[in-house]
């Protein structure tokens, strides 16, 4: 599958599922009465692109909005928290950090058939490839630095001043994510691979030093952006259901998958790759480059724990696609591609367990 192809695959919005419809009049009626200045009549359509939590375009003459929910049906412990989502891009918001506006928070099931919240539409671009396709050099080389100073800038905020002090216990969040993901990786395996079982075992002993308490988005990547319609600007960041508090060293190097990313058939967003690319040519910047400009920024420097950083995070990408997996499973993937994810899970562990074996696991 080519490029191309990922861009129109996950572009734009399709026909509601059919498990994943819901009573239009109801939710209508139910906005009318709780959003000011709402008025139908209200047409509903699904995004693409939404992988956990299913999003919907909400369109009115005057104004659309953005719908998303916890999925119906059997759920892996702890995820899919809407409401978590909600909280944190309304106290970004307050901050003018690049988040779509928040407007309803809604917990009563009896509307859609699970808890929601509605935010605000916004316009631009999400590029589904990491290397831009169909952009200039000069393009890419201005949203990447954009994309950098973004995270950057995440980072450097003091989660309580910003009324997020509670979000997350924060402290050793590279051994907690570790425990949780092999909690989730167990409720949700389908088959034995040796090299998840191998990180499980190496990951809890030999984790990098923690870094300072922030605020972390969880997948921060550049198809979880809108990128402005006429402009290399980060509009809005998207997708904050794995936000927490916790070390902004794991959350930069989760980001920085992309250049080590190995190339799959088929890869789809989230597992695309800039490897064996001409980044100079691109106008992106190298790894080392990238990981310098947000240094300067931060003052936090991965770089002495960057095998080991690797190993975790890829570790944690396979377990998160095997949740991904374990829907399929049951019944609740909210994305027909789910299913491709299946065979990524193992290819991710041998990956995660080769940087493991770099620092020093045998």
């Amino acid at each position: 599958m080519n490029a191309l192809d990922r861009q129109a695959m996950y572009s734009g919005t399709k026909e509601v599922s059919p498990a994943l419809r819901f009573d239009t009049a109801r939710l209508e009626a139910y906005l009318a009465a709780h959003v000011p200045g709402f008025a139908g009549p209200l047409t509903v359509r699904q995004f693409k692109g939404g992988q956990s939590n299913p999003t919907y375009k909400l369109e009115t003459p005057a104004r659309t909005y953005v719908l998303r929910r916890k999925p119906p049906g059997k759920l892996l412990p702890s995820a899919h928290a809407v409401d978590r989502e909600f909280r944190v891009i309304s106290a970004l918001s307050a901050q003018g950090f690049p988040v779509a506006a928040p407007v309803l928070y809604c917990d009563d099931d009896s509307v859609v058939g699970t808890p929601f919240y509605i935010m605000s539409h916004v316009e631009g671009r999400v590029f589904w490839t990491p290397h831009m396709e169909g952009s200039t050099p000069a393009e890419r080389r201005a949203v990447y630095d954009a994309m950098n100073a973004t995270l950057a800038r995440l980072h450097s905020f003091d989660p309580a001043a910003i009324g997020l002090g509670d979000f997350g216990r924060g402290e050793n969040y590279v051994a907690r994510q570790v425990a949780r993901w092999s909690k989730q990786y167990r409720a949700s395996e389908t088959e034995t691979i040796e090299e998840m079982e191998r990180l499980m075992e190496w990951l809890p002993e030999h984790l990098p030093p923690p870094g300072p308490v922030r605020l972390v988005h969880g997948d921060y990547r550049l198809d979880n952006l809108i990128v402005a319609p006429d402009a290399p600007q980060i509009v809005a960041v998207l997708d904050w259901e794995l936000s927490t508090l916790g070390d902004p060293l794991a959350d930069f190097t989760y980001h920085l998958m992309q250049w080590n990313m190995p190339r799959f058939d088929g890869a789809t967003a989230g597992t695309a790759s800039l490897v064996g690319l001409d980044l100079p040519a691109l106008g992106i910047p190298t790894l080392g480059d990238y990981v310098d400009a947000y240094v300067a920024r931060t003052g936090l420097d991965p770089r002495p724990h960057l095998d080991i950083y690797a190993a975790y995070n890829f570790f944690r990408l396979a377990a998160i696609l095997q949740g991904i997996v374990g829907r399929v499973r049951d019944g609740t993937a909210t994305n027909e591609n789910a299913p491709a994810r299946a065979a990524l899970v193992r290819p991710l562990a041998e990956v995660g367990w080769s940087y493991a074996r770099k620092a020093g696991a045998r």
